[in-house]
């Protein structure tokens, strides 16, 4: 971690190269990771992150060089390579001086990882792997990981910033197979929070074991899903996914600045149904995607993306900022030193809306009920998106029947937008990991239960 005096010095070096800002970003983080498969503690590891990256503007033009060199001549090495990309030496630069900044920590920790031993963090996961094996006899396979990230930065610029932040997150997966001895089917679980090892003071590991192989259970049991157009209600916590994936990635700036978004140029227009309002918020105390400030050292905000289903905002970051001659929204994010920050999603989220989650199932004559959707994948300039359904039901004259599988969801994100007639009141978010131009970042996503009014269903029957 690198003070004041170095980081000015690779500033000013940055700056006589031609630069008109120039950002210095110093990293360690540590990354505790205890598997299981086989009906065993599988692995212990932990892995050290540590290096700095140096970014320059010169207009909307950008310059990035990152080492893992920390000595003096190293860094100023670094320094050097981004000045002569630069490539406009200049005599003289203007003063500027660091001042730091202190942020309120609005995300405080209990329990350190690094402070529990690994044979106690061991048994957690064996536990909540264990109650997986026990739900039914079903069961045939477990596997689980439970991982943590103790992250340190230090951010600096030419603008006189100076600032720091510790970002901590704890998480557990668990996924279980069943098998009927002809097919195997899957199940899956992982909550996780900004917290130390508070987080089982709020979600026991066998509750995610069993959760996992009760969706094994149900997927195994199920009906191929029938395919064609139709209703679909979908559930809280990751149904958000397709806010997030199909339409949140269309307001970042990093497609909307270069107009590469489905969403470019719309603000202020109706984009969504009037009961839809959409928010990204990195203030949630202790939210998986929470942070204090975000990766360029701006207080972390929140943002309402879609109000009454009007589009409100973008989510900008520094570059993105200059690109569009707007303000950024605190939306600068990165995996690590090693990338430049782009415009990411924190916690995005539909908000609770005005119908009763037992009128939006009874509206339903014949449709599809997702009460956990999967992974799939999108364009974020057509907004043209595919998800699965981890666990589906068939909803018959307003009621949820028989479980169903294979089902995935097909449309755009502009389209679904609108076609999101009744929003329900039980919001909930879940944990996932979200992957852009600058690496993998936590990200929440959530809603309450929803209605599509009419979107395509791939089945298999």
């Amino acid at each position: 971690m690198l003070d004041k005096k170095i980081m000015s010095d690779l500033i000013a070096i940055v700056l006589h190269g031609g630069a008109d800002f120039v950002e210095v970003y110093s990293e360690y983080t540590k990354n505790d990771v205890i598997s299981y498969s086989n009906k065993k503690i599988e692995t212990v590891a932990d892995s050290v992150t540590s290096g700095v990256g140096i970014r320059a503007f010169v207009g909307t033009n950008t310059y990035f060089a990152c080492t893992t060199d920390l000595t003096e001549g190293g860094l100023r090495e670094c320094a050097q390579r981004v000045a002569q990309a630069v490539g406009s030496k200049i005599d003289r630069i203007s003063d500027f001086y660091l001042t730091e900044r202190i942020n309120p920590n609005i995300h405080p920790i209990k329990t350190l990882p690094s402070d529990v031993p690994a044979s106690v963090r061991a048994e957690l996961l064996r536990s909540g792997c264990a109650k997986a094996y026990a739900y039914n006899d079903k069961i045939v396979q477990v596997s689980g990981n439970l991982t943590s990230q103790d992250k340190q930065f230090i951010v600096a610029n030419s603008e006189g910033l100076y600032t720091d932040d510790r970002q901590v997150r704890t998480r557990i997966a668990i996924s279980a197979v069943a098998s009927n001895g002809t097919e195997n089917q899957s199940g899956s679980a992982s909550p996780g929070r900004s917290m130390g090892i508070e987080l089982f003071d709020l979600i026991s590991p066998e509750s995610v074991g069993e959760e996992a192989a009760r969706q094994a259970m149900v997927n195994l049991s199920a009906v191929p899903c029938p395919a064609g157009k139709m209703a679909v209600a979908i559930e809280n916590g990751f149904g958000g996914v397709i806010f997030h994936e199909a339409c949140g990635h269309s307001l970042e700036a990093t497609s909307v600045g270069i107009g590469m978004s489905q969403m470019a140029g719309k603000l202020g227009q109706q984009i969504a149904n009037p009961k839809v309002t959409a928010i990204d918020d990195g203030t949630i105390p202790n939210a998986w995607g929470s942070c204090n400030i975000d990766d360029e050292g701006n207080p972390m905000m929140r943002r309402v993306l879609i109000k009454d289903g009007v589009l409100n905002s973008y989510m900008i970051d520094r570059l993105g900022s200059r690109r569009m001659n707007m303000a950024h929204t605190a939306s600068g994010r990165r995996q690590d030193y090693g990338y430049e920050p782009t415009s990411r999603m924190t916690n995005t989220f539909i908000d609770n809306g005005p119908d009763k989650n037992e009128d939006i199932i009874a509206s339903i004559d014949n449709g599809i009920y997702a009460a956990a959707m999967g992974g799939g994948s999108v364009n974020p300039f057509t907004g043209a998106f595919n998800f699965a359904v981890r666990e589906g039901y068939i909803i018959r004259n307003g009621k949820i029947c028989e479980p169903v599988r294979g089902a995935s969801l097909i449309g755009t994100g502009s389209d679904i937008l609108q076609k999101i007639d009744m929003v329900g009141q039980n919001l909930e978010t879940a944990q996932g990991m979200c992957g852009s131009s600058s690496g993998s970042v936590p990200t929440d996503v959530g809603q309450p239960l929803i209605r599509v009014s009419d979107i395509t269903v791939g089945g298999q029957a």
